[in-house]
């Protein structure tokens, strides 16, 4: 026995545009399409900022061609960066959004896929599309703001403020 259901959605969301984005919110979360040869970190930021979010989550795949990673060494204090021009796709991208010294920032990580089937991940500086970019953006009722550790040399979550 078949059953086939016909069912009809509406979706009243209005459609957010900005700087190199384009985002719909369904529920408590917002769908980000980044347009074809943009800087993720510039998009991204962009639309929280514009939509006032101030913490939340960041999840989203797609393609790259350009790439800057960052790896932190403790025993400096500083990261070290490294981009790579290839075509890549974007197995995972997580992250957070925060407030650090009084802007929004976004603190992303990232696994790309290569050519050969290797991978490559780290902190993620910034990237550019080339194909897609498609984000989910789940945010928080709270402004989380995040102060540096002189000790460390990272910035870290201050729940007193």
């Amino acid at each position: 026995m078949l059953l086939v259901l016909n069912a009809t959605f509406t979706m009243n969301a209005q459609i957010l545009q900005g700087s190199h984005w384009t985002a719909r919110k369904v529920d408590d979360v917002y769908i980000v399409s980044v347009q074809d040869k943009s800087s993720i970190s510039e998009a991204l930021t962009d639309f929280a900022v514009s939509q006032k979010i101030q913490a939340g989550e960041v999840t989203g795949i797609g393609a790259v061609n350009e790439a800057t990673l960052r790896f932190f060494n403790p025993a400096t204090k500083e990261y070290a960066d490294k981009v790579f021009n290839e075509q890549m796709e974007i197995s995972n991208l997580s992250g957070n959004i925060a407030v650090e010294e009084g802007k929004t920032f976004l603190h992303l990580h990232i696994t790309l896929g290569r050519r050969d089937y290797t991978a490559l991940a780290g902190h993620l500086l910034d990237a550019k599309t080339r194909g897609a970019g498609e984000f989910f953006v789940r945010p928080v009722n709270a402004k989380m703001i995040k102060v540096k550790n002189n000790d460390i040399g990272l910035y870290f979550y201050d729940f007193s403020k």
